[in-house]
């Protein structure tokens, strides 16, 4: 596969930010919720997707959700029940970075969770799913799709850099040795919750930049009419010169660093 230049990927970026923008003002316009579940190996990209998707839009209204392990309280809810005050409100978009497919995933795999909690979970989530989209949310999975070979490539990366080596951890070591189980239960995963009404679809990430870009078409392209004519900005001229900002009292700017 040809490899994409930096220019020519933020060139395609950029039109697709402009569409994503029209797509938030039809979810604001509508009063839909659109709740964007982004699900993959280790390494696979999801941070850097959610980030192509989230930073040009409005974060008041456009919300990345990343839950860290459950506290002892949690665990004793309902497996669901943590996820859902972060479900979207009218015209708004969530963006899960990890959800409650973790229990198909990583839960299964590393034995953090039980065979009847496992079960149980196949058993509801195509319920759960249901019902939010019967309740007119729109759902869309992703599964980023990485091969082992750049998986250890992006491993090695990520130690190697120190801006990135907050993004290792314990878990992601050991998981090193699972690539063939976390298939297996992705699979399974695929198998329960594989619906007509929340189909998952699959992206190759072993490109993240052309990966970025075939996610972000394919969501906009789930989503018809969705034009949506901007309010004009009446923005008349001021009444004198511009004033330059000046500082009366104990606090002072920072010098600027040297250019």
């Amino acid at each position: 596969m040809a490899k994409l230049s930096k220019k020519d990927y933020a060139q395609r970026l950029k039109s697709l930010e402009i569409e994503l923008n029209k797509l938030h003002r039809w979810l604001q316009h509508t009063g839909k919720r659109l709740l964007v579940i982004v699900e993959g190996r280790d390494t696979a990209g999801k941070g850097g997707v959610i980030s192509a998707i989230s930073d040009c839009l409005n974060p008041r209204s456009c919300h990345v959700v990343a839950l860290p392990k459950p506290s002892d309280r949690e665990r004793g809810q309902w497996y669901f029940q943590r996820y859902v005050p972060h479900l979207p409100a009218a015209g708004e978009i969530v963006l899960f970075d990890r959800s409650w497919y973790n229990r198909a995933g990583v839960e299964r795999v590393m034995g953090y969770c039980s065979d009847a909690e496992y079960k149980a979970f196949l058993k509801q989530v195509p319920v759960f799913e249901k019902m939010l989209v019967d309740d007119g949310m729109l759902v869309f999975k992703y599964w980023l799709s990485v091969d082992q070979q750049f998986q250890e490539e992006r491993f090695a990366e990520r130690a190697e850099d120190p801006l990135k080596r907050w993004k290792l951890s314990p878990i992601d070591l050991k998981s090193r040795e699972k690539y063939k189980e976390y298939g297996d239960a992705r699979d399974k995963m695929f198998s329960a919750s594989h619906t007509k009404h929340a189909p998952w679809t699959v992206v190759d990430f072993n490109d993240q930049k052309i990966g970025r870009l075939t996610l972000i078409e394919d969501l906009l392209h789930r989503v018809k009419d969705k034009d949506v004519p901007m309010e004009p900005l009446d923005f008349p001229p001021l009444s004198h010169e511009p004033l330059r900002e000046k500082f009366a009292g104990p606090v002072k700017p920072l010098k600027s660093v040297k250019v």
